[in-house]
């Protein structure tokens, strides 16, 4: 039997029940289970460093920076906290900053979800707005309310560069995309290149410039229901390629 790839998926720290506790939402790991990949939940401390967590990561085949309700501690952009900015979990921050350099200088293909997409932006030193919704300019592109379906149906257009990654994936100048999140990309990171912007120009997505393997990051949900959209697909496909080897 083919053994699958092994995909590190990074946990959050949340109380849970008044027990301090690592958790992962069940959407991104049924995602990747079903392009053929095999998650593991990966811990998160706050005393992680590059150095220690090489040896955990070239025992995998890809690693996921998933969402989360949590947001980056601003001061690692240098930033002070904003009113609308109430939830933050340090021990996922620190381990998000160590493991980056570390799968990129191993090669590991890695995809950034969301929060994933931030952590990312941040370790490349980009900044973020705290509250998208209240820059001149700028979309509400916080989530509706009502039940699931709805707050991850797409609500506004997507505008994919050429010559990037997510246009070879998807092929296709344009997509709808859901809209879940209050914080986005101020100041892009060094390195980094912009893959697809919204409508009111905030950058959706990137890559890393030079890494050496599959390196995205998008702002949006793909991983919820992945195979009735077809950008949501590509990008899930393209990772779970990049895995394989």
């Amino acid at each position: 039997m083919q053994t699958r790839p092994l995909v590190g998926v990074i946990a959050c720290r949340r109380e849970v029940e008044g027990h301090p506790s690592h958790m992962v939402t069940d959407k991104y790991l049924n995602a990747l289970r079903d392009y053929g990949l095999e998650p593991v939940i990966l811990p998160v401390w706050e005393d992680l460093d590059a150095a220690g967590v090489a040896p955990l990561l070239s025992r995998l085949d890809g690693l996921v920076l998933t969402g989360s309700y949590t947001n980056v501690e601003p001061g690692r952009y240098g930033a002070e906290r904003a009113p609308e900015n109430t939830r933050g979990d340090l021990d996922r921050d620190a381990a998000a900053m160590a493991w980056v350099p570390a799968a990129l200088e191993l090669g590991l293909p890695l995809l950034g979800i969301c929060r994933g997409f931030q952590e990312l932006n941040v370790a490349f030193g980009g900044s973020l707005y705290q509250a998208v919704q209240g820059v001149p300019g700028k979309l509400d592109h916080r989530e509706p309310g009502g039940e699931k379906a709805a707050q991850y149906a797409p609500t506004h257009d997507l505008e994919i560069l050429s010559g990037g990654w997510l246009s070879r994936l998807h092929g296709e100048p344009s997509a709808r995309i859901n809209s879940l999140h209050q914080q986005g990309i101020d100041r892009l990171g060094e390195g980094l290149s912009v893959e697809a912007v919204a409508p009111d120009g905030l950058v959706e997505a990137f890559s890393v410039t030079d890494a050496p393997n599959f390196a995205l990051a998008v702002q949006w949900h793909p991983e919820w229901q992945p195979r009735e959209h077809a950008l949501y697909d590509a990008i899930f496909r393209g990772f779970a390629e990049a895995c394989h080897g």
